[in-house]
């Protein structure tokens, strides 16, 4: 049988209705809405934003939050499209399935691991940074030496594999008890961001946002427009987290309802504070003086507002541990989503814990890898590595979308992306060119890592995918129910 022989009506989940290994569906509107601004609003904006507006764009950094927010707007109504249509566990992975078949699912759960695990590992290195600067504050310090990667001239970041373990034990306990931590540590960056904006407004000083685009010094991505568009391409990593609402479709009550309105709400919602504090960090700070370790809580500082900076710090720390909270909830729910189809062993991914009702294994495997990423690696090179799998993601859906358009154009759609082909190829140009920005060395440190997934899966998953083993509608095990024609 061709891998892509595959029709969508024929795409398989494992429900496991009577079997033990069903998720439990608890989250409401409200909560995805949550899931999404918890992994949005983090490192995005409290480590990578003022760096781009440092080395790339100056106060024209605002101009490369809107550039990224389009490609997201386009690739988000494509997503909610397809958790409309097939509202399980797997996000892009699922949708790929779907309408292109397994190679390329496999192809695209793989790049997820970049997206949802690394993702994880760099949030938390810039988590370490501001629990460091937190603890300075107070008089205690850490030797640098295990708050810094062998890179950065450390030996391991402790911190970060710290709040790794944590926050995965908190995903194992169960979804509506993670929903409810992240809900809480929303509230509290949500309402730090908006006192940012609102009480920097008050010290922006103009000068500093001249000149507004700064002149290009040569160098592709050195200021300028390409300074912008280079920009666009590193802070993306601010708005990843949108289509992690996507990957809990398979636990939300009224996912053809509630999967759209997490998806675009969020991001709606995030791209707005996100030009706030761009356009007043660069205000405060003249943009060649912005301090990198803890850009806007040392905006504050330099203004005397002490205790503006301490709350600053205290919702960073917050705002990133939901970030991570949320990215290993994605992977775990991937990794869940390709065991059930064969593609990785389903007695360790695909287990669910007899009383948490959760991935467990998944999720204490993804919190492994993203614990050892983060404790030896700089966060400019795992976040640009993320930022890269993630656009490819956003690509295949939009791809995605317009194919199953046209292969099954009869098929119910709940929500439907609007002017279709124009929507999904404004999309693809958008995030292929924010991928093309970001440099070679990223582009082959993706063309590695596929590499080896691709050695994985001929050695391994289709040999045991349920599709090379015949199990189409016709001969389904006992718990398997497929996709709603």
């Amino acid at each position: 049988m061709s891998l892509f022989a595959i029709k969508p009506h024929a795409r398989i989940v494992r429900e496991s209705q009577g079997s033990g290994n069903q998720l439990k569906r608890t989250l409401g509107p409200v909560n995805l809405v949550a899931l999404g601004i918890g992994a949005i609003i983090g490192a995005g904006l409290f480590a990578l934003t003022p760096k781009a507006a440092h080395d790339n764009a100056g106060p024209a950094v605002v101009f490369s939050f809107m550039i990224a927010a389009l490609g997201c707007a386009f690739a988000g109504m494509c997503y909610s499209e397809f958790s409309t249509m097939i509202p399980i566990a797997g996000s892009a992975y699922t949708y790929a399935y779907a309408t292109m078949g397994e190679l390329l699912a496999w192809i695209i759960g793989w790049d997820l691991v970049l997206e949802y695990a690394v993702g994880a590992a760099t949030v938390s290195v810039s988590w370490s940074k501001y629990l460091v600067r937190l603890l300075d504050h107070f008089g205690l310090s850490l030797p640098s030496a295990i708050t810094r990667s062998p890179m950065e001239g450390g030996i391991v970041n402790l911190p970060a594999i710290f709040i790794i373990c944590a926050v995965s034990i908190v995903l194992i306990v169960g979804i509506s008890e993670s929903a409810k931590l992240n809900g809480i540590i929303v509230a509290i960056k949500v309402t730090i961001v908006v006192v940012v904006i609102a009480l920097g407004f008050g010290y922006l000083n103009r000068a500093n946002y001249t000149p507004f685009i700064p002149p290009n010094t040569g160098v592709f991505g050195e200021y300028g427009i390409s300074g912008i568009m280079r920009a666009a391409g590193v802070i993306f990593f601010a708005y990843i987290g949108f289509d992690a609402v996507s990957t809990a479709a398979q636990e939300a009550r009224n996912p053809q309802r509630d999967m759209p309105i997490g998806i675009i709400a969020s991001l709606a919602i995030c791209t707005l504070l996100y030009i706030g504090v761009a356009a007043v960090l660069t205000g405060m700070v003249y943009w060649p003086s912005i301090n990198i370790e803890a850009p806007i809580a040392r905006a504050f500082l330099d203004h005397n507002l002490v205790w503006a900076a301490d709350i600053i710090t205290l919702g960073a720390i917050a705002g990133l541990t939901s970030v991570m909270l949320v990215m290993l909830l994605g992977q775990s729910r991937v990794l869940y989503a390709m065991a059930n189809d064969g593609l990785l062993p389903k007695k360790f991914f695909g287990d669910v814990h007899p009383k948490f009702r959760t991935p467990w294994k998944a999720t204490i495997l993804a919190g492994l890898l993203a614990a050892i990423v983060g404790s030896i690696t700089p966060i400019e090179i795992i976040g640009d590595m993320v930022n890269i799998g993630t656009l490819l993601a956003f690509v295949i859906v939009c791809v995605a979308v317009m194919v199953l358009r046209k292969r099954d154009p009869g098929r119910d759609r709940p929500f439907k992306t609007p002017l279709v082909p124009l929507v999904p190829i404004l999309g693809i140009f958008f995030n292929l060119y924010m991928m093309y920005t970001l440099g070679k060395w990223n582009w082959i440190r993706l063309f590695v890592w596929l590499v080896v997934g691709l050695f994985v899966y001929y050695f391994y998953s289709r040999h045991n995918s349920r599709v090379q083993l015949h199990l189409l509608p016709g001969e389904l095990d006992a718990g398997d129910v497929p996709i709603a024609e």
